[in-house]
């Protein structure tokens, strides 16, 4: 299938909208030009953005992009793209990163995000948790060595921070909070902040171009609408008239950050990072109490049409939900790059619902 043939995705305009907006930011397009990708996780929500967003540039500005996924399964990629997973520019590895990863052909770029995400298997399989990110990223970081890339963004997240001090106003890049390593759901943010310290190691050592996005958490168009994460159960509520019922107090404060605005901050990363260091990927007007987001959702999206009701189980860590957090994060590290956030929470959760909408739609045709 040539490049012109299909857009990235033509059944869901807003996500369609969203990855020509990116195509035609002003990033660093020449820079990439001729250049080979490697994207991992490429199935997920953010690794799946940025192969269709890197397809998008490649067909609007005729760059001359090879683009290649990562994936465990050939028929998984083939379910997420569609026939976007049969474009020429495009190619799909079959790997699992627990095995050293062997790829034919130079690797320009990586864009390491393959990780264990379900906050579940945070608490049933913890140690597959750590040896998905600690020995998966080592074998990334090998094989940008060997390929001698010209760039790389590991994919990490805002859970690193850990519990930060909650007198901060605000929280920057070196303000790491408390970690409980007796509490088995530690094992998702000690690993990530593993995964970045490799990366610094990688970068300091081998001289090895390495950088780290610190991903608040990441939502918009491009969510599948089996998405189960708090975002997507409030959006869906919004759309069936039902009350939003929360399993916590919802005291914990979320940063949020929309999908395509995501995807222009690790690509800046990318170009105009310094090696060796994170920077946060979020946009700081976004911080909010759950309590008070689901509040905006019922009232505001909802207009008033559903309340909000809790029911809290006994045993909060059986559901592998994230120890209470009070933190708004400043990205001031990233904007200094030339990156800004342009989508506020609001408008996050109407462009998915939009995009929730569409895909229902799909569903029943």
């Amino acid at each position: 299938m040539k490049i012109t043939e299909v857009v990235e995705w033509g059944q869901d305009p807003v996500l369609q909208e969203d990855l020509e907006r990116i195509a035609d930011a002003p990033l660093s397009w020449e820079e990439w030009r001729n250049g080979s990708f490697l994207v991992t996780g490429a199935t997920g929500l953010v690794g799946s953005m940025l192969i269709r967003a890197l397809a998008c540039a490649n067909r609007r500005r005729n760059l001359g992009l090879k683009i290649t996924g990562l994936v465990r399964s050939r028929r998984k990629a083939q379910e997420v793209f569609g026939t976007l997973a049969d474009r020429e520019d495009l190619a799909w590895a079959e790997a699992d990163i627990l095995e050293p990863v062997a790829l034919d052909g130079p690797v320009d770029f990586i864009l390491h995000g393959a990780s264990v995400t379900a906050s579940k298997i945070f608490v049933t399989q913890p140690v597959e948790t750590v040896k998905t990110a600690v020995l998966g990223t080592m074998h990334l970081l090998e094989l940008a060595r060997e390929k001698q890339v010209k760039g790389m963004v590991y994919l990490s997240s805002m859970e690193a921070f850990g519990q930060a001090d909650p007198s901060l106003p605000e929280v920057k890049e070196a303000d790491l909070g408390k970690i409980d390593l007796t509490s088995v759901r530690s094992c998702y943010s000690e690993s990530k902040r593993m995964c970045e310290l490799l990366c610094a190691c990688y970068a300091h050592e081998y001289g090895l171009p390495v950088k780290s996005a610190r991903l608040a958490q990441t939502f918009g168009a491009g969510v599948a609408r089996s998405e189960g994460r708090i975002f997507a159960q409030f959006a869906k509520s919004v759309i069936h008239g039902q009350d939003i019922v929360l399993h916590t107090r919802g005291e914990s404060y979320g940063n949020y950050c929309y999908t395509a605005d995501a995807v222009k901050g690790i690509l800046t990363i990318l170009s105009g990072g310094e090696p060796g260091q994170a920077y946060t990927v979020a946009n700081p007007s976004t911080a909010i109490r759950i309590r008070d987001m689901a509040q905006m959702a019922a009232e505001e999206l909802a207009e008033g049409r559903i309340r909000v009701v809790f029911d809290i189980p006994e045993d909060a860590l059986t559901y592998g939900y994230a120890p209470d957090v009070c933190m708004r994060l400043n990205s001031d590290k990233l904007q200094a790059l030339g990156w800004q956030p342009e989508v506020g929470l609001a408008d996050m959760f109407r462009r998915l619902i939009a995009s929730f909408r569409v895909q229902g739609e799909g569903e029943k045709s």
